[in-house]
């Protein structure tokens, strides 16, 4: 790390004596980023001739064998176009480099940076979202974080991304590695499903088997409330809980306006962070304090007014509507059983021990294809004994109502057919991006909203408006991953 943080340093030192009206592309690359590359075994990047796909030109700097490598000056963000600097006045640098890859069928993996940061991004059929290894190179340098920099080092030196003369880029190790991430994602989307089902389960049981629900069980005994509305409440409560782990762990739930204190008292006290931390330490008892303290947060959702002592916004929805699962509402649950649904669904057991779920990065095609597989399941129950189980029956849930989830691949599909020639048509017009944005599109069966989240995303990536005073998003952890592809 020493030869970098000499170069780094000597970068710092010019960077932060460069008049505005003096470019520093060239500086960025020759102070740091060049040196940068030549650490990670590059030797001399060469500079590169535009790539030219379909009519379309992709300048990008710099290239080694199969990888485009674009590096640009530290004043350009990697999102946005930054009109008049170079490698990033037409377009963003991170969608230059991202189209280039996911067009051409010459490269796989590239690298872009503006010596602040620096992403690793792969070939994206989809094109719908970005995808991508994120490195804080300016965190990294000044905590001097050396445990980051050898990740750096690991997953971006050049052997990651060289192959055998004639053979493929498909063989470099990045792609196999990449691979194997992704198999094991497979596995782990199993696992999730497996514990999805496992969770009903234990609420099911647990609500009927809690001494102070006879209401509950005498609605189902006398068919007032019947089986199969019971279980859609189930899963409403779980995905309840779904979706207050992912916002928590993306840290999108509280009031950003909130508050200090409040966000310490939600954290604290209420949030599903505290529960998950239970679930994995503690087996729980026979009282029901922590179902009661989750039902206050869905409540303060679907307030009006939300709850601004926890820093809870108003969400509003069905989800968070009292009607959607009633019975429940009034219905208490044991903390042992609680515990065990919540464990279910915060942990996998990988062999060696339980692995927290990476809810930060769950995308709603796992949640949507989890739903769907729930639906082939069938809810068998005993009230007076507090038995609850699913079982797979024909003529299920899933066929009867026809409910079916879209693959990913389908969606692609369906946008590069249906939306891409509208937004090619629109990006003619002399006013592109307002047309681009104009552009409307209805998914009236909707479901989880993947088609539409798809489809907002590659509008978005059509033609990326120039918003004056754009930044890079905030620092967090220097190395980050993004998106779910």
């Amino acid at each position: 790390m020493e030869p970098a943080a000499g170069s780094w340093a000597a970068f710092k030192e010019r960077r932060d004596g460069l008049p505005e009206t003096e470019p520093e592309t060239a500086m960025t690359r020759e102070r740091w980023l060049l040196p940068l590359f030549r650490e990670l075994d590059y030797g001399r990047l060469q500079t590169a001739r535009a790539v030219e796909i379909g009519g379309k030109s992709y300048p990008v700097s710099h290239a080694w064998e199969h990888t485009p490598i674009h590096l640009i000056g530290f004043r350009a963000g990697l999102d946005s176009r930054t009109s008049g600097r170079a490698g990033a006045a037409r377009m963003s640098p991170h969608s230059l480099v991202q189209e280039l890859v996911s067009r051409s069928d010459d490269h796989l993996w590239a690298f872009v940076s503006n010596g602040l940061r620096l992403r690793v991004l792969r070939d994206s059929a989809s094109m719908t979202g970005q995808s991508y290894v994120e490195f804080d190179l300016e965190a990294m340098m000044e905590g001097e974080v050396y445990p980051d920099f050898v990740l750096l080092w690991m997953l971006c030196h050049q052997s990651r991304v060289e192959v055998a003369e004639g053979e493929r880029p498909e063989e470099c190790w990045l792609e196999k590695w990449s691979q194997a991430a992704h198999e094991q994602g497979s596995r782990a989307l199993d696992r999730l499903r497996d514990g999805v089902e496992e969770a009903i389960q234990r609420l099911g049981s647990g609500f009927l088997s809690h001494r102070e629900n006879s209401g509950l069980k005498k609605r189902l005994r006398d068919g007032d409330l019947h089986v199969q509305d019971y279980y859609r409440q189930l899963l409403r409560l779980v995905y309840r809980m779904l979706f207050l782990f992912v916002a928590e762990d993306r840290g999108h739930l509280l009031d950003p306006d909130a508050e200090p204190e409040a966000i310490a008292r939600y954290t604290r006290f209420y949030s599903t962070r505290k529960l998950r931390d239970h679930a994995e330490k503690r087996v729980g008892g026979r009282h029901h304090d922590l179902y009661r303290q989750l039902a206050l947060v869905v409540r303060m959702l679907g307030e009006d007014d939300g709850c601004p002592p926890l820093g809870l916004p108003a969400l509003g929805g069905f989800l968070f509507d009292e009607g959607a699962a009633p019975d429940l509402a009034a219905a208490d649950i044991a903390n042992r059983d609680l515990l065990d649904a919540v464990r279910a669904l915060a942990f996998v057991d990988q062999g060696a021990g339980l692995t927290s779920v990476d809810y930060e990065h769950l995308g709603a095609e796992e949640l949507g294809s989890v739903y769907e597989s729930l639906l082939e399941l069938a809810p068998v129950l005993d009230p007076d004994s507090g038995a609850f189980a699913l079982e797979a029956v024909g003529g299920n849930e899933r066929k009867t109502t026809g409910s079916y989830y879209t693959p990913d691949q389908l969606v692609t599909s369906l946008l590069d057919t249906a939306l891409d020639p509208v937004l090619d048509e629109a990006a003619k017009k002399p006013n592109a991006e307002r047309e681009i944005l104009g552009l409307k599109v209805c998914d009236p069966a909707v479901g989880s909203g993947h088609f539409l989240i798809r489809a907002a995303h590659r509008i978005a990536h059509a033609s990326p408006p120039s918003v004056p005073g754009m930044t890079n998003p905030p620092p967090g952890r220097t190395a980050r991953r993004c998106g779910t592809s």
